[in-house]
């Protein structure tokens, strides 16, 4: 499932960091919370294996069905947690990735106002995707408050360092395959090996339609996971071709 990152000295130097970060939410969870994390990290960086038996610690993972979210899920599973998947049921997705969804016995919420905040940005040619991400992360945040679970993970690659885990009111957020420096072909293999490069999102593809140059954004956030090798240069170039051909 998970594998040590052996002599990789950036995916160490992170693991290394995020020991820093974990130490600063210490107080927020449980101790047998907080050793599970650790044991995590180690075994990313030593291989030393670790009691993987369930500590009924919830997370709630902010779930999409895509790679990263899958990984998170899967990985968190594997360690030992008892996880929540959360799905914010957006109108741009199909069937097929609703399914995946419930496969995976996600929680389906709803975001009532999506629409009304994201189709005026696509009017106006203004970004999408970060606004997108803030409304899917608190939907799920106020889940996770109303249903006492403290720990909410994401499928983040880049938060790394301290806020790869911090802090957010009375949530522990949980930026999880940064906080393991998981890269994509990790995420890949995690997942099954087998994984299409490509920009998904109907509502992207139409904001690339009305205003092309929304696109760098798009091509900065790749270059940005290349250079964290969060993505191999094979990788990224398929990442832009798929943009660049929207």
């Amino acid at each position: 499932m998970l594998k040590p990152v052996g002599g990789d000295f950036v995916k160490r130097y992170r693991l290394e960091y995020n020991f820093e970060a974990l130490e600063r939410v210490r107080g927020e969870i449980s101790e047998i919370t907080y050793s599970r994390l650790k044991a995590l990290i180690e075994y990313r960086l030593t291989g030393k294996d670790f009691d993987r038996s369930p500590i009924g610690t919830k997370v709630a993972v902010a779930f999409s069905a895509g790679s990263d979210s899958t990984a998170t899920l899967k990985v968190l599973r594997w360690a030992g947690f008892d996880v929540v998947p959360i799905t914010a049921k957006l109108p741009q997705m199909g069937e097929k990735t609703l399914e995946k969804a419930r496969s995976y016995g996600t929680v389906f919420i709803e975001i009532p106002e999506y629409l009304d905040i994201i189709r005026p940005q696509i009017e106006k040619g203004a970004p999408i995707c970060g606004r997108c991400h803030a409304l899917v992360m608190d939907a799920v945040e106020g889940y996770a408050r109303r249903n006492g679970i403290k720990i909410v993970a994401s499928g983040d690659m880049l938060s790394s360092g301290l806020i790869s885990i911090y802090r957010k009111g009375d949530l522990v957020i949980l930026n999880f395959p940064a906080f393991l420096a998981l890269d994509k072909a990790e995420i890949i293999e995690i997942i099954g090996g087998s994984y299409e490069l490509r920009f998904g999102c109907p509502l992207l593809w139409e904001l690339f339609r009305k205003a092309p140059s929304t696109k760098r954004l798009s091509i900065q956030r790749v270059l940005r996971e290349t250079r964290a090798r969060a993505l191999t240069p094979g990788m990224a170039r398929e990442l832009i071709l798929d943009i660049l051909a929207r």
